[in-house]
């Protein structure tokens, strides 16, 4: 099944690399806006032999990878903190609910204000984009702890420490690790739409300036390079779940089909 399911995602992508030729050979678009795959994949070629576009792709992977983490650890602390101090959770729903919704480009005028083109704006915006991911997954996950289990654990005098780690961290990890896979794909979007809009150093400041000096098949390359990057990172992610939550119950249903 697996072997079918790879000669089948090879055979679209096949097939969508050669419309990707034919379309602009054929008049379909113009070359102009459109090049044939050949071409991108050329640009492709000359953009991994340069030093330039290897220290862009260092900046955004840093930006990308501070971000997540500073997201993650923020998101994991105060979701625990605000879901087991009591009349915690209430007295911050509608903060959450207020702060949550507001997309992380409008803050883009404010990490420019704060911080120019530097690396602290693109992390202002992966933070909070990330942050909630996190956060909204670890509450979730805490609410959802078996009450007789946690009253179980009390009546054998486990701690608050010891309950959070034996009873409220196995519930809730599932949760988390959604969260974290979730947020590492914003992550990405965000570090790049950063250094796009900001100017930031990184991939999308590269694609701007390839734009802005119609590089066309240079800027369809670097596009095609934040795909397979975060194609990786989705990989990535989705290994490091099952690796830890591989004594989960929908884990080894996976593994065992």
């Amino acid at each position: 099944m697996r072997l079918q399911n790879a000669a089948l995602g090879a055979a679209g992508l096949a097939a969508f690399l050669a419309l990707g030729e034919a379309a602009p050979r054929l008049g379909l678009v113009k070359e102009e806006y459109f090049p044939p795959t050949s071409r991108i994949a050329s640009a492709f070629a000359d953009e991994l032999s340069d030093g330039a576009f290897w220290t862009a792709l260092g900046d955004t992977l840093t930006g990308w990878a501070l971000g997540l983490a500073i997201a993650v650890s923020a998101g994991i602390v105060i979701g625990v903190i605000v879901s087991v101090v009591p009349y915690l959770r209430e007295a911050t729903a509608s903060t959450i609910e207020f702060l949550r919704p507001i997309p992380s480009v409008a803050l883009i005028p404010l990490a420019v204000l704060l911080y120019g083109s530097e690396l602290r704006s693109v992390l202002l915006l992966v933070v909070y984009a990330s942050f909630w991911q996190v956060l909204i997954q670890t509450l979730y996950g805490v609410q959802d702890v078996d009450p007789v289990a946690d009253e179980t654990a009390r009546s054998y005098g486990l701690g608050t420490w010891a309950r959070i780690r034996h009873v409220l961290w196995p519930t809730a990890l599932p949760y988390v690790m959604t969260g974290v896979r979730l947020a590492a794909a914003v992550a990405l979007i965000l570090a790049i739409t950063g250094e796009l809009v900001i100017g930031a150093p990184g991939l999308g400041a590269r694609i701007a300036v390839a734009q802005n000096s119609q590089a066309v098949p240079e800027m369809y390359a670097l596009i095609v390079v934040t795909g397979l990057l975060g194609l990786l990172i989705n990989v990535g992610a989705r290994t490091v779940e099952r690796r830890a939550l591989a004594w989960h119950q929908s884990v080894r249903g996976e593994v065992a089909v």
